[in-house]
């Protein structure tokens, strides 16, 4: 090789390498889209941080976590996905309403896109199929929508004179809200019982929703699915327990908050398996060959401590089934 051609290898390669090394330590970002806020989602995020350590990710170090927080103001959520967009995340993380995942899905058909939601997703038309969600989009299902008829039969054991039972719901969530009222509705039919449908559809909304409840004389309440009502948790436990009403909720947290119980899939662990996928495609996987996931446990956890301070007495039968007893 002449001499000016080497010369001119050398500037050519000392130009490209820093730009190769630049493109392989780049740290991946993931955009995260909520509808709720982050102080009553922190444990949740724990668990999608933990995910992504299980495979190699670690925020700070090797990869990076852009937030978004609606806060309940869901029409945020399409200029919050926009903005992900503009700055070219890697993944974007996206639940708290199915509105904050279609906004993500209507944001980008590229970026992948991974969900957390209580609804069926395949009813909700974010994927084709469970096992072939196609396209840029998986993510897992807490499927907690469908669990609200056995929480109305749990309700049921407990308060067994009941004739008439509330659900608190989101009417401006539409996905959530059909398939709470329509199981719920169906089962308490089944089981003799009048239903009362008290709604909120943000926070200073929830305590005229619970006092409407009992005006109406329901015995128990059932808190419905959204997540308005999961990141209110501790507010709609010391309502209830201040108007002596029962309640049920979908997660432990609930339960922990002064709920009478909760019965649904493990919240921690659910947003684990969201960071496990999220760090799979990370890695080079594709979402549409990653299957949603689906909980294969669910917790039934009874707090005592509210149940005295309601004046229940909880059956020593239905005790032993309780996967955590809070004294």
């Amino acid at each position: 090789m002449r001499r000016r051609d080497f010369i001119t290898f050398l500037v050519g390669t000392g130009a490209a390498w820093p730009l190769a090394v630049r493109a392989q330590s780049a740290i991946p970002v993931i955009g995260s889209l909520y509808a709720v806020s982050a102080a009553e989602w922190a444990p949740y995020m724990a668990g999608f941080r933990r995910g992504l350590n299980e495979v190699g990710f670690v925020e700070g170090r090797n990869v990076t976590i852009e937030y978004r927080w609606a806060e309940g103001h869901i029409d945020q959520l399409p200029a919050m996905a926009a903005d992900l967009v503009g700055r070219k995340v890697s993944l974007i993380l996206a639940g708290g309403s199915v509105v904050g995942v279609r906004a993500a899905m209507a944001a980008t058909q590229t970026i992948p896109i991974v969900f957390t939601t209580a609804v069926d997703p395949v009813a909700a038309g974010l994927v084709a199929s469970l096992n072939h969600p196609g396209g840029n989009v998986t993510g897992v299902t807490l499927i907690s929508s469908e669990l609200a008829p056995k929480r109305l039969e749990l309700l049921r054991e407990i308060i067994t004179a009941a004739t008439k039972i509330a659900l608190l719901t989101n009417p401006k969530n539409p996905a959530i809200f059909k398939q709470d009222t329509q199981g719920v509705q169906a089962a308490a039919r089944g089981f003799g019982l009048d239903l009362v449908i008290v709604s909120a559809s943000a926070q200073n909304e929830i305590e005229s929703a619970i006092a409407a409840a009992v005006q109406q004389q329901a015995a128990a309440l059932l808190v419905g699915s959204d997540a308005i009502f999961v990141s209110n948790r501790s507010q709609i436990a010391a309502l209830a327990l201040r108007q002596l009403i029962p309640t049920i909720s979908s997660e432990r947290e609930g339960a922990a908050a002064g709920d009478l119980m909760s019965y649904g899939t493990n919240f921690v662990d659910t947003y684990r398996q969201a960071g496990i996928y999220a760090g799979r495609i990370l890695k080079g996987e594709k979402p549409a060959d990653l299957p949603v996931v689906q909980p294969t446990k669910f917790e039934l956890v009874v707090n005592l401590k509210t149940a005295k301070a309601l004046g229940l007495t909880i059956p020593e039968t239905f005790l032993l089934r309780a996967d955590q007893v809070i004294e």
